[in-house]
């Protein structure tokens, strides 16, 4: 479900594997590639709030959220870089991940990968550093009502770095329909104005969806700039962005929800600064001196400490707060407890087991527990609006998933403004 990637990256064929493992990895694949999730539908959505007035202008963003996305927009583009140069180093590249788990939510014919773009396959062993294997091994318990549950490490890990996010050509549109009307509160809409958590919810998974379909058009503008031939229809990045993202296509919230979202994360990475420090190696932790450097620099970046973006953080927090004490103003349903969060955040993990599309299922899984990680954090372990997230107990993957996740945020919300200034919008 994800096609970031600085990089342009083909895969070695099928028959270029050379253990019984690296084809194994490859069998369980469908047709060619989840990495681009196929939006044609996507104004059908229940909960999507479709309207002439709504869909005019890039300027009707909730006038709350507005002046955050315009420090975002101010701000973001020192923190790309250095966002990127993060993501190369060991602690934050590298996940064991189950890429043989069988699809629980949606009938699917398996078929052998036929495109190089979609394949992965695990790093040799004496690549996978001795301190990273102790480290998740020792990490591998979970909540059992927690907001997401990592695959059980095994011995294979795959690394983000040789098999960064890129266009693939995957249409995920049976699962994005399964996550919108199943996995997401259909029934509440993504309105900003109103007062529920559930509300928020949904717009923070629009928001991840907003995010990926960035990453697609970035991938499909590095392709066709490098002169390659797209067979598939999706060949046209401007049209794309017109389509997927714009406030005149299919979606009009879609821009407006990949920035909540990138609030939630830039408000979750503030509030974790201290354990992240404490993973250094200066304070006893497995993250060298040098990515430390990288890691210290975009922790004490001013984007992170800028109260504008702290609105969307902020209502997720009071309405999980009304929720769990019963209080709300709204209708008494908007009250149910946020176990509900909890276990939806689970359900969206576990769907990325329908993606066939190893690639994209790799990097969608990684986006999922990011996206997890932010609201343990900022609501609690437990879901019940405390601040911290016990942040304590936090492991490796939830803190480089994060880190790795606000990158992919980053670079989608600079697309996504350099794309509108092309248009001629005006945030």
């Amino acid at each position: 479900m994800l096609i970031l990637a600085p990089f342009l990256f083909l895969l070695p064929s099928s028959n270029a594997f050379t253990s019984p493992r690296q084809r194994q990895a490859c069998s369980t694949l469908h047709k060619p590639s989840f990495g681009i999730p196929k939006q044609t539908n996507y104004d059908k959505r229940p909960f999507t709030h479709l309207s002439a007035e709504s869909a005019s202008t890039v300027s009707e963003f909730a006038s709350d959220l507005l002046p955050g996305i315009n420090v975002i927009d101010e701000m973001n583009p020192t923190l790309v870089s250095q966002l990127c140069d993060l993501r190369h180093e060991t602690y934050f590249r590298l996940y064991s991940v189950d890429m043989m788990g069988s699809c629980e939510y949606i009938p699917q014919e398996l078929f052998e990968c036929y495109s190089e773009s979609c394949e992965i396959y695990p790093i040799d062993d004496d690549e996978i550093p001795d301190t990273i294997r102790e480290i998740d091994s020792q990490e591998h318990n979970f909540e059992l009502d927690g907001w997401a549950r990592w695959d059980m490490p095994s011995e294979d890990y795959y690394d983000t770095d040789q098999f960064p996010e890129e266009y693939t050509g995957y249409d995920g549109s049976d699962v994005w329909k399964f996550i919108h009307e199943r996995i997401c509160f259909k029934e509440f809409g993504d309105d900003a104005e109103d007062d529920s958590w559930r509300v928020d919810f949904n717009k923070a998974v629009s928001g991840l969806h907003s995010m990926i379909s960035a990453q697609v058009i970035r991938g499909i503008g590095k392709k066709v700039a490098g002169g390659e031939t797209i067979e598939e229809e999706w060949n046209d990045p401007a049209v794309e962005y017109e389509r997927r993202l714009s406030p005149t296509g299919e979606n009009p919230k879609a821009l407006e929800n990949l920035y909540f979202g990138y609030m939630l994360v830039l408000s979750a990475v503030a509030k974790a600064r201290e354990r992240l420090l404490s993973e250094c190696e200066s304070a006893g932790g497995s993250i060298d001196a040098g990515a430390a450097a990288k890691l210290l620099e975009i922790l004490n970046h001013p984007l992170l400490d800028e109260p504008t973006h702290d609105v969307a953080s902020q209502k997720l927090h009071d309405h999980a707060l009304l929720a769990t004490s019963g209080t709300s103003a709204s209708t008494e349903s908007n009250n149910a407890p946020l176990w509900n969060a909890r276990m939806r955040t689970r359900e969206l993990m576990r769907i990325m087991n329908c993606v066939q599309c190893n690639k994209c299922r790799f990097h969608g899984k990684i986006a999922v527990l990011g996206l997890s990680t932010a609201f343990q954090i900022l609501l609690g372990r437990t879901g019940d609006g405390a601040d911290g997230g016990d942040l304590l107990v936090m492991h490796r993957v939830e803190l480089a998933a994060l880190m790795t996740t606000m990158s992919k945020y980053s670079t989608a919300s600079q697309l996504c403004s350099q794309k509108t200034a092309e248009m001629g919008s005006c945030c």
